[in-house]
């Protein structure tokens, strides 16, 4: 399933002409469409009436965020200006809707994500989130956090800085702090947090470099760095630097081997750490 997962994402990255992840989006709407005409009311505005990509995905993360405080109006017009300001959020966005494609057996198809995933969406509300702190929009952002964490069980605070091809796996639960640093290819399982170790002012959150893998309910406290290609094995808690390519696990975590393959977060096989650690 993985490697037929990786084969449809290099055909959708390899696609020439019209926006190759649009018309892939399309044509597995047209299906669902043909399956199940009774969802035709549904997706026909989320994928087949939408012109772009961009479109897509303001419009599904607008909907689902859509309440009184904040209504869909006023989400889609701040997404469309946050993705006309800055047209390179969109390969960020890209790069999550393939990591997801490439790293999750559960999904067979591209509109999955984008119709359905709930780490998906609260990464993509987080992105404009972190648009509209850096814009001095704070109130607005916060807002959007404390709808993501109401609808989407995640919460990201505005200031976090996340990059790209990054894999929230059911995400229930993750909590990342506002001077954390995610870097491109991370990925992360539900109940993961990312925070400090107290009342500490300044800097005082993890620095998770590409490529790591941390595990089901993992905790990483204070301003410390986990290495490149790490992995975090599940229920750890993470209290003191780790060297890249490693693997911790335990509470307090220590290191239990090498991280065995040369990334982690794109391989997601968590039985590594389990296995090295002898539980």
């Amino acid at each position: 399933m993985a490697s037929e997962a990786r084969e449809t994402g290099a055909e959708v990255i390899g696609f020439s002409g019209a926006d190759p992840l649009l018309t892939r989006l399309r044509q597995e709407a047209e299906a669902i469409v043909r399956q199940e005409p009774e969802l035709g009311g549904f997706v026909h505005p989320a994928i087949l009436a939408q012109e772009s990509l961009a479109g897509v995905i303001a419009h599904r993360v607008a909907q689902r965020l859509d309440r009184p405080e904040a209504p869909y109006t006023m989400i889609r017009q701040a997404f469309d200006a946050c993705l006309d300001h800055e047209p390179a959020l969109l390969d960020a966005v890209r790069a999550d809707l393939l990591a997801v494609l490439e790293r999750d057996p559960a999904c067979n198809r591209l509109i999955e994500p984008v119709l359905y995933f709930k780490g998906f969406h609260a990464l993509q509300t987080h992105r404009l989130a972190h648009w509209l702190w850096n814009n001095s929009r704070s109130d607005f952002a916060l807002t959007l956090q404390s709808l993501s964490s109401q609808i989407f069980q995640t919460d990201i605070h505005p200031a976090a800085r996340i990059g790209k091809g990054v894999f929230l796996d059911h995400a229930t639960g993750v909590v990342i702090g506002a001077t954390s640093i995610v870097e491109d290819d991370v990925s992360m399982l539900h109940g993961v947090t990312l925070g400090g170790t107290g009342r500490t002012r300044g800097d005082r959150h993890p620095k998770v470099r590409r490529g790591v893998l941390i595990g089901a309910g993992a905790k990483v406290l204070g301003n410390i760095e986990i290495g490149r290609c790490a992995m975090i094995a599940a229920g750890s808690v993470v209290l003191d630097p780790v060297p890249p390519n490693k693997t911790v696990a335990g509470v307090p975590a220590r290191i239990v081997g090498d991280a065995k393959c040369a990334e982690p977060a794109l391989a997601m096989d968590q039985m590594l750490a389990a296995l090295d650690a002898g539980i």
